[in-house]
């Protein structure tokens, strides 16, 4: 692999990018139970497609971390790339389901309740905190700073991984409800 000079102009411009990113994505998700936009379209089929797009995130997240572990940089660089899409397209589904759709309510009782809502509780914080570092993270990458990249990714990747992981674990508890 060759390497390349470290592209700060372009770190600056893609940094700007993912704070403007974030901020929307934050304002639409802080929107998106306060208002229902009316259609006539029922997007009921929406949520085990969010499920599967996280769990398909998780799960190229963990091939990335196996073929960097490896050093197959090349596979690793693919395997992000598809973990971003894939979460990109659940937060793209999600805000839709959300902004058409009635919120469904968890009725399991007892531990299930607890344990239910404290992995929605950390799935939503977590969600909302780590999307401008994941995008910071690959940034890093993107404009040849590995070292910097190397040292945000050890702690950006596992809680990337759990917000996609305990989606589609929500989901699952929640399933029953809809």
């Amino acid at each position: 692999m060759i390497h390349q000079q470290p592209n700060l102009a372009l770190e600056k411009k893609l940094n700007t990018i993912s704070y403007i990113v974030s901020a929307a994505v934050l304002l639409l998700v802080g929107l998106m139970r306060r208002v229902k936009i009316p259609t006539d379209i029922d997007f009921g089929f929406l949520p085990p497609l969010h499920a599967s797009l996280n769990a398909l995130a998780a799960v190229m997240l963990l091939f990335a971390l196996y073929f960097i572990k490896n050093g197959q940089i090349e596979n690793h660089r693919k395997c992000i790339y598809a973990a971003l899409i894939f979460s990109g397209l659940f937060l793209l589904s999600y805000v839709l389901y959300h902004f058409t759709t009635e919120e469904t309510h968890y009725g399991g009782e007892g531990i299930m309740r607890s344990v239910y809502f404290f992995l929605l509780l950390t799935h939503v914080v977590l969600a909302a905190v780590i999307l401008p570092f994941i995008l910071l993270t690959f940034t890093r990458a993107y404009t040849n700073q590995f070292q910097r990249h190397k040292k945000m990714a050890r702690w950006v990747f596992p809680l990337w991984l759990y917000v996609a992981v305990t989606g589609p674990i929500c989901y699952l508890m929640l399933k029953p409800y809809y």
